[in-house]
């Protein structure tokens, strides 16, 4: 019988920082079925269960390949719950809650020729080691049987929303004038709805039917300059938004500039008063120039990390735990005095830092551009080269780590390095206190660079020039 090992060689989607992704046209029905094979016998290792909760993003990929799932699901005697279009965490708070597994059918950001599975199990997201066992996995064949999706549950989303109602209250937000730019996320039905029900005053705007890859790290010129629009046209205290599956968070102050997700992870943190952070090695030093947190942990790029960096401050006594990522997704890995409702979700959440930061627009008074402009002053920019083999990123930072100085010529940076740090990729921190990090991407051939500078200008500038450079390596 085959492995998913060999499945996975043969047609090309694999694992990534988050699930396993691939073009469309390689995630057959038969690749899709031979993933859910292998993550249901590596859950039932450790749970006993009978159901099975799948939901999906707008992609139009998306419903036949969790037809695909849902066939393989009931061919091996399981009970396919479907939750619909919901975004990601929706579907991460009901199998946790229902303590069955959940498949969510997404590529995120990635463009919609693409597009990929994430798993958990009963208590959170698959592990790496996880991922491990699943590909030594021997697999059945799927059988050619004709089935559909179930009748949707709404039971999801509806349990979704009621979790910010309960922590924030009834008309947490009155008194806000909030923008929602609705595109293909599939959470803008949930934030209208929510936002709403909070008493906020929200205006929809620019819906989609065609798939828009957003991409929380890189906000294309074109986003830079509707912030700017709208937030002059409407007047609102907000502009807010997600990516595809709505796992992270893309906000903007009442001025209509985008704020950095991980400043929105910061603020977030510091408002429900976390003692312990796991966040990774590519967000804002400002987290630690704060001062804000007994203990911040750094770890590679990706949630799995993350999750596990906040397990072991847990394991260590601590207080409270989250954990962000510079996407913006929030992560919450433990109970919190001041919040007695709000349940740990340790996967990324775009809603949470929404309504958190919302709130303190409200309670304080104060537009988030001050709540922005009272954290150290680091700033940083990201951007990334699309279409960039994996292979090739690699190799070239395989070369500069060995060499560092090349690195600096090659990027033309008249500058020394004062510390490199290998944790993912090469992030060089230069001695006038700049930094530089380039990686390649888990879940796409793609290359990415972060930088850090003194202020918003500098960062985009550094960038900039950067980019140019690496741009001759294509």
């Amino acid at each position: 019988m085959p492995v998913l090992q060999k499945v996975m060689q043969q047609s090309g989607v694999a694992f990534g920082t988050s699930g396993a992704r691939g073009l469309v046209a390689s995630m057959t029905d038969d690749v899709c079925a031979a993933y859910t094979q292998a993550f249901i016998t590596t859950v039932q290792q450790a749970f006993a269960f009978k159901q099975v909760a799948i939901a999906i993003d707008l992609r139009p990929s998306s419903p036949r390949i969790a037809e695909a799932c849902a066939k393989m699901l009931r061919q091996l005697g399981l009970e396919v719950i479907f939750c619909g279009a919901i975004p990601t965490p929706a579907l991460a708070l009901f199998a946790q809650t229902h303590n069955i597994p959940g498949i969510m059918v997404t590529g995120s950001h990635i463009p919609f020729d693409r597009n990929g599975l994430k798993f958990y199990r009963p208590d959170g997201e698959i592990t790496k080691s996880d991922e491990g066992v699943m590909l030594s996995c021997e697999l059945q064949t799927l059988a050619e049987t004709a089935s559909s999706l179930p009748a949707e549950d709404p039971q999801a989303r509806t349990d979704y929303i009621q979790r910010y109602k309960d922590l924030l209250g009834d008309q947490a937000l009155t008194g806000l004038k909030l923008a929602v730019y609705q595109h293909s996320s599939v959470a803008r039905d949930v934030l209208h709805k929510l936002l709403s029900d909070l008493g906020a005053e929200v205006i929809c705007l620019e819906r989609s039917d065609t798939f828009v890859p957003i991409d929380t790290e890189a906000v294309s010129f074109e986003d830079t300059q509707r912030g700017l629009d709208w937030a002059a046209k409407y007047k609102v205290d907000a502009i807010i938004s997600t990516d595809g599956d709505g796992d992270r968070p893309l906000i903007s102050d009442e001025k209509g500039h985008w704020l950095r997700g991980d400043i929105v992870g910061l603020l977030t943190a510091k408002a429900l008063q976390i003692s312990h952070l796991a966040i990774p090695v590519s967000c804002n030093t400002a987290v630690e120039a704060s001062g804000y947190f007994k203990q911040v942990l750094r770890t590679r790029i990706g949630s799995p990390y993350v999750i596990a960096g906040m397990e072991a401050l847990q394991k260590e006594g601590a207080a409270s735990v989250a954990g962000f990522e510079a996407n913006g997704g929030f992560l919450l890995g433990s109970h919190i005095p001041q919040a007695s409702t709000l349940q740990p979700l340790p996967t990324r959440d775009a809603i949470l830092p929404v309504v958190t930061l919302l709130a303190q627009v409200k309670t304080q008074g104060k537009p988030l551009s001050q709540l922005v402009a009272a954290l150290p002053q680091r700033f940083t920019a990201s951007d990334r080269l699309q279409d960039f083999p994996t292979e090739k990123s690699k190799a070239l930072l395989s070369g500069w780590t060995d060499a560092p100085a090349e690195m600096l010529s090659s990027l033309q940076l008249e500058e020394q390095i004062s510390q490199v740090d290998t944790t993912d990729g090469l992030r060089a921190m230069l001695q006038s206190g700049k930094v530089v990090h380039l990686r390649p991407s888990g879940n796409a051939p793609e290359f990415r660079c972060y930088v850090e500078e003194t202020s918003q200008a500098a960062a985009q500038s550094l960038l900039s020039s950067i980019m140019a450079q690496l741009r001759k390596f294509a």
